[in-house]
């Protein structure tokens, strides 16, 4: 694949893979989400490869869905419920790599931005960075069996908090919470996240890759189970008269009117 939106930079045990639309904040179209797909599964093939560091060009690591991105507008439902597997598909790639994987996090990771953030194994976060899920305010729930992945990390409270408020927490917070592992000066993520990935990088690749599967398999043992149907859930959610009161009191910077149905 010739990627329009995302570089790979490979050579030795490290490679950094970079979300490449500064322009848009780094924010995710369909193009985009299947090139990071994509992107994780050709490390099935990369034997030199022993870590790798994800992070985005300019200000943000990843601010989510491209809302001015054309929507999926097929006709046929069985059509847009593939379609809507997607992201879901780029969240389980990510997941699946046997090598070690860093955020190096700077300013947003919002929405699907922050799916990706917490599919990998370590996050470095800048003073500056944030998390969101904002899809509750365009009356959406979380798909991408990504609500599990929050939960792990920040327990169930705190990911209703997230999940359900649409704040932004900010990075002291996430740190505490546990979704960043360490936090440094934004100048200092990307050298912090090397030093991470090297560290790993040097550890011996068959028993770190193996406890990193088991200890994944552990933790997410019933995640697929309970979370098959969140891409049907939000094909619902989205067909609602509150979803479409939510976009429309956001295009006219109002406050919603919620009904229920």
């Amino acid at each position: 694949m010739d990627y329009q939106h995302i570089k790979i930079e490979r050579g030795g045990r490290i490679a950094i893979v970079t979300f490449n639309r500064p322009e848009k904040a780094n924010a995710l179209n369909v193009r985009h989400i299947a090139e990071i797909e994509h992107a994780a599964l050709s490390f099935r093939d990369d034997e030199e490869a022993r870590a790798v560091v994800f992070t985005g060009a300019g200000k943000h690591f990843n601010s989510g869905a491209d809302l001015t991105a054309k929507r999926d507008e097929h006709p046929l439902l069985t059509v847009r419920r593939r379609h809507r597997r997607l992201g879901e598909r780029c969240i389980q790639a990510l997941r699946d790599m046997d090598q070690i994987t860093i955020a190096a996090w700077t300013g947003a990771a919002m929405g699907g931005g922050a799916c990706i953030a917490t599919a990998l194994d370590f996050r470095i976060g800048a003073d500056d960075c944030f998390m969101s899920y904002p899809e509750v305010l365009i009356g959406v729930n979380l798909m991408w069996q990504s609500l599990p992945l929050c939960v792990h990390l920040v327990g169930p409270a705190r990911a209703k908090r997230l999940v359900i408020s649409g704040q932004h927490i900010a990075g002291p917070t996430l740190l505490d919470w546990g979704a960043l592992d360490e936090m440094v000066p934004a100048d200092q993520v990307l050298d912090k996240a090397m030093d991470w990935a090297r560290h790993y990088a040097d550890q011996p690749p068959v028993a770190a890759q193996m406890i990193k599967r088991s200890v994944n398999a552990i933790s997410s043992a019933l995640d697929r189970s309970i979370m098959h149907m969140d891409s049907d859930q939000h094909i619902l959610a989205s067909e609602t008269e509150d979803a479409a009161q939510a976009v429309q009191a956001y295009l006219e910077k109002r406050p919603p009117d919620f009904k229920g149905n």
